[in-house]
C-alpha cells in the first residue's frame, strides 16, 4: 500500500530536545505538494465546482500524520530524515505513522509489512537513526496491538486472528517483542514519545486492551492511541480512554485488568482512591485520531451480513482539526492520522458478487487509495 507523505508537527517555543505538551501548542500544515490525488481533484474542480475546490484546498493544508508504510532500512531513514529536516526549519515536531509490522491487519485490507521481526527491527532502527535527536511523535503500528496473530485474550481465549502464514507457536510472542524492541529503540532519542495501538471505543473494552498494552510495557512509552482510520465520536473515545488509561494502572499496581469494565463505578470507587494514594504518573496518557470522525459511527439503514461500518462508510465528515485543547487531562492531543480522502478498503458489506460496495454503488479503491467519491462527502458535510 502506497502513501503520500504528509506531516503534522507541534511548533515548540523552543528547540529543545525533549519536549511536553503545553498550552497553546499550535500545529502546522504540509502545505502544496502534500496530497498529489487531492491536489489533481482540486484541480479539476476549480471551474466546475469552486466550493468544493475550496475545500480540497483546506485539507490540502491540514495539518496531518506522515506514515512510514514499506520500504529499505535505507529508504526509510531518508523518508523519515526529509520529513526532520523539514521540522527543524521551522523549530516542530512531526509525527509519524509507523506502519509495518509483519502480518500487520491479519493480512486482510491493508496487508503487507515486513516478513520477519529481524527485517521489523532494522526497519524500526533506520526511523530511530532518521528522528537521531530531534524531538518526534510517532504513532506506533495502528492495529498493531488490537489484531495480533494467535493472540491469547485476558481470559486465556485464542482470538480469531489466525494467518495462515503465521507460525501459531511464535507469532504472538513475536508481535510483543517487535513492539517493546521498536519503544526501546526509538525513546533511545530522548525527544522521541511513542504510542501505542489502543483500537478504539467499540472495539476491545478497556480490560482487554490494558492488557494488551500492559504486555507490550505502555509504561516505557508515553501512552496509546485511539481511533486510527476510524469514526468513532470523540467523546466516546475520551471516556474510553481514560477506563483503558486507569486500567493500565490497576494492572501495574497489582490488579488484575479483567476486573476492568465499561461502568465508571469501578474507577471512581476502585482505582481512583489508588491513584489517589499511589503515583498518578503512572497513568499513560493518549492521543485521538479525529480526521473523519465528525459525525461519528455509521448506522447502517439496510440490514447487511455485515455492514462493515468502519469500512469507507457514507454521510461521515471531517472532524476537528488537529491540536492540545482537549477534554481530557489524559488526552495529550487529538491528530489527523488517516489522511481523509484516502479509501478504507474495498468493502462490499459482506455481500456476493462483483464486489461494489452497495452504499457507493462502485467498487471501492483499494484501501490506502484516493477516493473521490468519498471526499465530496467529507467535505460536504464538515462541521
Amino acid at each position: 500500500m502506497s502513501r503520500t507523505l504528509t506531516v503534522l508537527a507541534i511548533t515548540l517555543a523552543s528547540p529543545a530536545t525533549a519536549f511536553d505538551y503545553t498550552e497553546g501548542t499550535t500545529f502546522f500544515a504540509p502545505g502544496p505538494g502534500a496530497i498529489s490525488a487531492a491536489i489533481a481533484q482540486r484541480d479539476a474542480l476549480a471551474e466546475t465546482d469552486p466550493a468544493l475546490a475550496e475545500g480540497l484546498t483546506d485539507l490540502i493544508q491540514a495539518p496531518m500524520a506522515a506514515w512510514l508504510t514499506q520500504g529499505t532500512p535505507d529508504e526509510v531513514r531518508i523518508q523519515t530524515q526529509q520529513v526532520m529536516q523539514a521540522a527543524r526549519a521551522r523549530g516542530d515536531v512531526p509525527v509519524f505513522a509507523a506502519y509495518n509490522i509483519p502480518f500487520r491487519d491479519c493480512a486482510q485490507y491493508s496487508a503487507g509489512g515486513a516478513t520477519s521481526p529481524e527485517e521489523y527491527d532494522a526497519w524500526i532502527a533506520a526511523i530511530a537513526e532518521g528522528i537521531d535527536d530531534g524531538p518526534a511523535i510517532v504513532i506506533l503500528e495502528p492495529d498493531g496491538l488490537a489484531i495480533i496473530p494467535f493472540a491469547t485474550t485476558s481470559t486465556g481465549d485464542l482470538d480469531w486472528c489466525q494467518p495462515s502464514d503465521a507460525d501459531p507457536e511464535t507469532a504472538e510472542a513475536e508481535r510483543y517483542e517487535m513492539t517493546t524492541t521498536a519503544i526501546d529503540t526509538l525513546t533511545a532519542n530522548p525527544g522521541t514519545k511513542v504510542y501505542l495501538d489502543g483500537g478504539h471505543a467499540d472495539w476491545h473494552g478497556p480490560s482487554e486492551i490494558a492488557y494488551r498494552l500492559l504486555r507490550a510495557n505502555v509504561q516505557d512509552a508515553a501512552g496509546f492511541f485511539l481511533n486510527v482510520s476510524n469514526y468513532v465520536e470523540t467523546d466516546r473515545q475520551i471516556a474510553h480512554g481514560e477506563r483503558v488509561a486507569k486500567c493500565v494502572f490497576y494492572g501495574l499496581n497489582g490488579g488484575d485488568t479483567n476486573d476492568c469494565t465499561n461502568e465508571d463505578a469501578f474507577y471512581t470507587e476502585t482505582v481512583d482512591p489508588m491513584i489517589a494514594a499511589g503515583d498518578a504518573g503512572q497513568i499513560p496518557h493518549f492521543v485521538i485520531d479525529t480526521s473523519r470522525n465528525g459525525n461519528g459511527t455509521w448506522t447502517p439503514e439496510t440490514d447487511y451480513p455485515d455492514a462493515q461500518v468502519w469500512c469507507n462508510p457514507p454521510g461521515r465528515a471531517i472532524g476537528t482539526t488537529a491540536t492540545t485543547d482537549t477534554a481530557s487531562d489524559l488526552a495529550d492531543a487529538y491528530l489527523w492520522i488517516k489522511i481523509p480522502g484516502e479509501s478504507d478498503g474495498q468493502c462490499n458489506r459482506g455481500l456476493d458478487g462483483d464486489g461494489a460496495d452497495p452504499e457507493w454503488g462502485i467498487t471501492d479503491p483499494a484501501a490506502g487509495e484516493w477516493f473521490p467519491e468519498q471526499v465530496r462527502v467529507l467535505l460536504g458535510a464538515r462541521n
